[in-house]
């Protein structure tokens, strides 16, 4: 039987957890990683180290101790990247250890569990839409965090200081939409929701839509889903006043984040039809791909409106 050198350390396993795990010592640092992938759902260990404030090297050192020891999860359907990829960033959820730890800690009660299971069940497109979703959160809380006179109010923080239920699809939006005749009952659930308040307490709330690409813009069929029929309900519901009547808002506005200009073009086009004949409807909808934001802050892009010129968050 073949030995190891003398002093080389046996590789881990990526996804499975050790028979020996590496001695580990739970810190109060390490549980504010667990809650901030707890916040997040699935994470990337780069955006760990930049909301943490560490060095990648260290937070990814902690981080496969907060693995092998069962507080955090690396869901398996990453295996797609690595044959290709092997140096993309691994990906994290929350283990059912770990929810047990925030309980304990914080007091968190979560209304659903087997946090392990669904992990498993994670399939690569859901990870990719997450992770775009966190990459948002994430060059958000950073260019915000550069604004003297800016705050940021996250989900959990509007949820407060509302009337909103404490759920996944706490900003749900429901209407009545009349389309070719027919009326029918539909609903959105942003991917984002988060407020901006300049130093004078005024206040901008955003909902976003992170689009892949996978839904089309139009169908002739009203029945099914497409990026047309959630700009209906965002205007049906904000016609309906129901950001006043479930969450207190006094305004907000949609962000369609999408995936090229061309899309985009026609996201922006079907917006300004959806308006035609209608001079009170609002401008709710700004646009950006999401190439347009990698190179720039959400606060410093300027975002596409269909009735008028590119504009700011704040």
């Amino acid at each position: 039987m073949a030995l190891s050198p003398v002093g080389v350390q046996t590789r881990r396993p990526r996804f499975r957890r050790a028979n020996e795990p590496p001695p580990f010592r739970l810190t109060p640092d390490d549980v504010e990683i667990v809650r901030i992938v707890a916040r997040h759902r699935l994470i990337r260990s780069t955006h760990i180290a930049a909301l943490v404030g560490r060095s990648l090297d260290r937070t990814n050192d902690r981080l496969l101790r907060l693995f092998h020891a069962g507080y955090v999860d690396r869901p398996r359907a990453q295996l797609d990247y690595y044959p290709t990829a092997g140096s993309a960033p691994m990906v994290y959820g929350l283990a059912d250890r770990g929810a047990r730890l925030l309980r304990e800690w914080d007091g968190v009660e979560f209304r659903s569990g087997e946090w392990s299971r669904k992990n498993r069940e994670a399939h690569r497109p859901f990870i990719e839409h997450q992770i775009e979703i966190v990459n948002f959160r994430v060059a958000l809380q950073r260019a915000v965090a550069q604004q003297p006179d800016l705050r940021l109010l996250r989900a959990e923080d509007l949820i407060a200081a509302s009337r909103a239920p404490v759920a996944s699809d706490a900003f749900a939006l429901q209407a009545d939409v009349r389309v070719k005749g027919r009326v029918m009952r539909r609903h959105v659930i942003p991917d984002i929701v988060f407020g901006l308040v300049r130093s004078d307490e005024t206040r901008r709330n955003f909902m976003v839509e992170i689009d892949r690409g996978t839904m089309p813009v139009r169908r002739s069929d009203p029945e099914q889903t497409s990026i047309e029929s959630k700009m209906r309900v965002y205007l049906a519901a904000h016609a309906a006043k129901q950001h006043q009547r479930q969450f207190g808002w006094k305004n907000f506005r949609v962000l369609f984040i999408t995936t090229d200009e061309q899309r985009m073009r026609t996201m922006l086009e079907t917006a300004r039809q959806l308006r035609a004949g209608r001079r009170s409807a609002p401008s709710l909808f700004l646009l950006a791909t999401l190439s347009e934001l990698v190179g720039t802050s959400p606060l410093a892009h300027r975002w596409q409106e269909p009735y008028g010129g590119p504009t700011l968050l704040a």
